[in-house]
C-alpha cells in the first residue's frame, strides 16, 4: 500500500507555493507520517512531528520515506492540512486502501458536526458523509458550514462517489426532487425517511398506510441486545395509481412503513416512520431501512469513542476535513488488520504506538490469519 500511497500522492494537487522554491519537505512524507500518528493515538500536528521523530528510521527504511530535510515541523503539517484539497485526499487515500466493495451495499448519507472546528464566532463545520455500510469505508465526504446546509451537501457529495447499483439511505432531511434525481443519475437505488417538510406527501402516504386496505408486501424481525428487545414490522406499498405525487419524484416505485416497538427495562416505547423508495422487493427495503443506522454506529459513535473527535481543536481552512478523513480512513484499515486475541481498536491504536511492525502490518491491510 505504502508504495501505491507515494505514487497516488503525486496526483494529489501541490497546495504549497512552488515557485519560490523553497519546500524542504515532500508532500507525500507529509501525509504517511500524518496517517502514521492518527492510526498510532496522535491527536494533532504536534504529535505528528512527535511520531516522525521518534520513528525517524524505521521511516526511512521500512517505508522508504525520503525525508530529504528531516522530519517537518508541526507548522509545517499544519500548513499542509489546511491546504490540502479534502476531495483529492479523500479519493487516492480509497483507491490506496483497494477496499473490495460488493456489487450492491447499502450507503448511508448522514452528517456529523465536527465540535472543536468551531472557531469564534463561526459555527463548527458539518461534514456530509456517504459511507459503504459493508465495506465500512467513507467513499467521500463534504463540510458545510451548519447542519441545514445538509440538503444542499447532498447532491455535491453524490458527485464525487460511485454508487453505481448501491442503495442509498438518507433520513427525512434529505427528501428532496434533486436528490432522487441525483441518485436516479447515478444508476443507485434509495431508501429516503418521509416526515413533515413534504407536508401533502407525507399526509398521503400517512393516510393510506392508516385508511386503506391492501395488500402490503410485509417483513417481521425482532431483536435482542442485553436488556433491549426490539420488534420491527416493515410494510411495502408498490401499487402507487393513488398517489397523485409520484410522478414528481424520480423513479418512486413505492413507499414504506416501519413500525417499532421497543421494550427496555420493563418500558415499551412505540414509533411509526415512512419512506419513499425506488425499492419494489420487501427484503431488500427491510434490510436498508436497519443498515442505515451503520453510519452512526460504526462510523460516527467510532470516531468519537476512539478518536475522540469531538473534542480535538483544529479549526483552519481545510483542515478540520482532512484531519477527518485521516481517522476515518485509520478506522478502516484498523478494522481489517488480522489479530489472533480480539481486542479493542483503542487497544489497537496503542498497539500500533507501541510496535512499528504491528503498525506496518496494519498499513498493508494484513487480514490473513497466518498473518
Amino acid at each position: 500500500m505504502v508504495e501505491k500511497l507515494k505514487e497516488k500522492i503525486g496526483e494529489i494537487s501541490e497546495p504549497r507555493r512552488t515557485f519560490k522554491g523553497n519546500i524542504r519537505h515532500k508532500l507525500e512524507d507529509i501525509i504517511i507520517i500524518g496517517l502514521c500518528a492518527v492510526i498510532s493515538n496522535g491527536e494533532d500536528y504536534e504529535d505528528m512531528e512527535i511520531f516522525g521523530i521518534a520513528n525517524e528510521e524505521w521511516l526511512r527504511e521500512k517505508l522508504r520515506l525520503e525525508l530529504p530535510n528531516g522530519i517537518p515541523s508541526k507548522i509545517t503539517f499544519e500548513r499542509v492540512y489546511e491546504a490540502l484539497k479534502p476531495e483529492e485526499l479523500s479519493k487516492y487515500l480509497n483507491e490506496c486502501l483497494e477496499a473490495k466493495r460488493p456489487e450492491r451495499e447499502v450507503t448511508p448519507i448522514d452528517g456529523k458536526t465536527l465540535k472543536g472546528s468551531k472557531n469564534g464566532d463561526k459555527a463548527a463545520l458539518h461534514v456530509v458523509s456517504v459511507w459503504a455500510s459493508e465495506t465500512q469505508i467513507t467513499l467521500g465526504e463534504i463540510a458545510v458550514d451548519e447542519k441545514s446546509n445538509e440538503i444542499t451537501a447532498i447532491p455535491e457529495v453524490l458527485n464525487i462517489v460511485d454508487i453505481s447499483g448501491d442503495i442509498v439511505t438518507i433520513d427525512a432531511m434529505g427528501c428532496q426532487k434533486e436528490i432522487t434525481g441525483k441518485i436516479t443519475e447515478k444508476e443507485a437505488d434509495y431508501v429516503i425517511g418521509l416526515k413533515g417538510n413534504q407536508g401533502n406527501l407525507h399526509k398521503a402516504v400517512e393516510e393510506h398506510f392508516l385508511y386503506e386496505p391492501s395488500c402490503y408486501q410485509t417483513v417481521y424481525t425482532e431483536e435482542k441486545n442485553g436488556g433491549r428487545y426490539e420488534q420491527r414490522e416493515y410494510y411495502l406499498e408498490t401499487e402507487l395509481s393513488w398517489l397523485e405525487y409520484r410522478k414528481e419524484w424520480s423513479n418512486l416505485n413505492a413507499v414504506g412503513m416501519v413500525k417499532t416497538a421497543v421494550e427496555r427495562n420493563g418500558e415499551v416505547s412505540f414509533e411509526i416512520r415512512y419512506f419513499i423508495t425506488s425499492l419494489t422487493d420487501a427484503d431488500e427495503f427491510a434490510y436498508a431501512v436497519r443498515k442505515h443506522w451503520s453510519i452512526e454506529n460504526q462510523l460516527h459513535w467510532r470516531l468519537d469513542v476512539i478518536f475522540r473527535e469531538d473534542s480535538l481543536k483544529v479549526k483552519k481552512g481545510n483542515a478540520p476535513l482532512n484531519m477527518h478523513i485521516l481517522r476515518a480512513k485509520s478506522l478502516f484499515l484498523l478494522k481489517n488488520v488480522y489479530i489472533k486475541k480480539k481486542i479493542s481498536m483503542r487497544k489497537l491504536r496503542y498497539l500500533a504506538s507501541l510496535d512499528t511492525n504491528f503498525l506496518e502490518r496494519i498499513l498493508l491491510g494484513s487480514i490473513s490469519s497466518n498473518s
